[in-house]
């Protein structure tokens, strides 16, 4: 019986992280679990995304705090029910927090030049360098209180990690690539 594994993967918005993860999994035929594992939360809540996206981009008051902290706990009881039942590569969601004390985690974080990122977000998004930074400064403030609100720690602290990357200007393929040789030789 193949030894199962679980990769996550935090990252700084703009790194091309949901490539190097959709990539990462197909290399090493597993699933990739990312927001869309949050479809069937959502609807038990009747919430839209970007109210979920709201949600845990706000710093809690005490009706977030409440509805935050249900969203989270129902999405960390999926995440693992899931990891218990098959490898994968888990997006974002906390991972490296989750699975923190779990022996079959190989915990990623990737992090990229601010140029690189303005770069990569202003084209995607077809959107100027001004915008594209503000968006970035958005995104990256709104993961890291979500992180530390339900971690208590900061996903800049490399110690979280097994692997931290800094992926500006690297092809997106031979990232995956790495890092799944990286769990390979685990």
């Amino acid at each position: 019986m193949e030894k199962r594994f679980i990769v996550t993967i935090g990252r700084e918005f703009g790194t091309g992280g949901r490539k190097i993860a959709t990539e990462l999994a197909q290399l090493l035929g597993v699933k990739l679990y990312d927001r869309q594992l949050l479809e069937p939360i959502r609807e038990e809540h009747n919430l839209t995304q970007e109210e979920v996206d709201h949600i845990k981009a706000v710093k809690p008051s005490w009706w977030y705090e409440n509805v935050s902290q249900d969203l989270y706990d129902e999405e960390e009881a999926l995440v693992r029910e899931l990891a218990e039942k098959e490898s994968c590569v888990i997006l974002g969601r906390t991972g490296f927090h989750i699975f923190r004390e779990d022996e079959r985690a190989f915990k990623v974080f990737l992090m990229a030049e601010k140029p690189f990122r303005r770069d990569k977000v202003a084209r995607r998004l077809n959107i100027n360098e001004g915008s594209a930074d503000l968006l970035i400064d958005e995104v990256d403030r709104a993961r890291e209180n979500f992180t530390k609100t339900f971690s208590g720690k900061t996903r800049y602290d490399a110690r979280n990690y097994d692997l931290v990357l800094n992926v500006t200007g690297l092809d997106p393929l031979q990232v995956a690539r790495f890092i799944a040789q990286c769990v390979q030789s685990r």
